[in-house]
């Protein structure tokens, strides 16, 4: 089996001592050059993107990882504790590991976290997060058809802009990415 059967998206491989993930790879071939396997890489120290054909790469490490589910427990400053929700071990984590994904992190609730050699490397965000509002002005209605908003504080101590007919104690969906208001949960 050659090398390209075995890349596939999620695969963490260590290259120059430092570890990364595929976030995607193509094959290309123009006439009648040999084909290039061109990859898309995460770094998950830093978290920066680069793409790299295999042959700069040279020999792939594979390195053994796997998803675990961690509850966020508390903060104590510069450090979050979470629990392996299989095995009650904590970890404390520092807040550089988390970048900006901290805005988002609410205590007791569970997330996903990449472990490689028995150690949290990334934690892994859904593309939205079910957020509860507990600050924002009084709910108004009306205007059925306008793109008013509004400053709402989350349970999170993100603030975000929400349409106007969300009130306090309202839970929103709210997309990772762009720290974006995603619609009302219900």
């Amino acid at each position: 089996m050659s090398v390209t059967d075995q890349l596939h998206k999620g695969l963490v491989l260590r290259h120059e001592g430092e570890l990364f993930t595929i976030l995607d790879h193509r094959l290309s071939q123009t006439g009648k050059q040999k084909p290039t396997v061109h990859v898309k890489l995460c770094s998950l120290r830093s978290g920066h993107m680069s793409e790299r054909t295999l042959d700069q790469l040279g020999r792939i490490e594979e390195v053994p990882a796997e998803m675990r589910s961690m509850q966020y427990l508390y903060s104590t400053g510069k450090m979050w504790v979470f629990m392996d929700t299989t095995t009650f071990e904590q970890y404390e984590l520092e807040a550089e590991f988390f970048g900006t994904a901290c805005e988002l992190l609410v205590e007791e609730e569970v997330y996903r976290f990449l472990f490689v050699d028995a150690q949290p490397v990334r934690i892994e965000l859904p593309a939205h997060l079910a957020l509860e509002v507990v600050d924002t002005a009084a709910v108004e209605h009306g205007g059925g058809g306008s793109n008013v908003m509004k400053e709402a504080k989350l349970n999170c101590g993100l603030t975000i802009r929400v349409p106007l007919f969300i009130g306090t104690g309202d839970r929103v969906r709210v997309g990772t990415e762009h720290r974006d208001y995603q619609g009302k949960e219900h």
